[in-house]
């Protein structure tokens, strides 16, 4: 066995929870890859809600959703992960069974548009809120550059402090590399 590299292990989780007819998010569109990957695993009656408050990436996710065959189990939003209550209600954000960020900025895209802290811990609590037990969020943080080394701090800040009765938080990621490699964080409710 060798261990993952944190994208696949993030699928390899997804893979292991997500079940055909469940409902699941993808905070951060970006271009389509786990929202195709979701949509893959739910369907063919499941739902994918997808965030991201970039037009391209919301394109580029209608495209590779086209691509794939699976952009009728795809609803997607042009707003920020931190309107998911909003844009959603309550009712529907209970059925997620699970949810997925990649922090930081859409690669090949304008480096000034990053997510923030703000934005992902309002998500964060907005889901830790509304969800059911064994749900399970998993947020790959990218902190190779300066936004994402403070949205890094104070995530780690947030998901520190949060009771170990409600929900379990892991980190996954490898320590002896160079550049600031992403690492994951895993929360499952309780």
């Amino acid at each position: 066995m060798t261990l993952y590299q944190i994208l696949p292990f993030v699928r390899h989780l997804l893979s292991q929870h997500l079940l055909s007819g469940d409902t699941a998010l993808d905070a951060t569109a970006g271009k389509g890859h786990d929202t195709v990957f979701l949509a893959d695993l739910v369907k063919p009656k499941g739902r994918v809600h997808s965030f991201d408050v970039q037009e391209a990436a919301i394109e580029a996710t209608r495209k590779r959703a086209v691509d794939h065959e699976v952009l009728e189990n795809i609803e997607l939003h042009a707003v920020s992960h931190a309107d998911m209550v909003r844009k959603l209600g309550p009712t529907e954000l209970t059925k997620v069974r699970a949810a997925v960020f990649n922090l930081g900025y859409m690669p090949g895209s304008d480096k000034s548009i990053v997510t923030s802290s703000d934005s992902t811990i309002a998500a964060l609590k907005q889901l830790l809120a509304h969800t059911k037990k064994e749900t399970l969020i998993l947020i790959v943080v990218y902190h190779g550059h300066p936004e994402g080394a403070l949205e890094r701090d104070e995530l780690l800040n947030y998901v520190e402090n949060l009771h170990q009765e409600e929900v379990h938080v892991a980190r996954y990621g490898y320590i002896n590399q160079r550049n600031n490699p992403p690492f994951l964080l895993a929360l499952q409710k309780r």
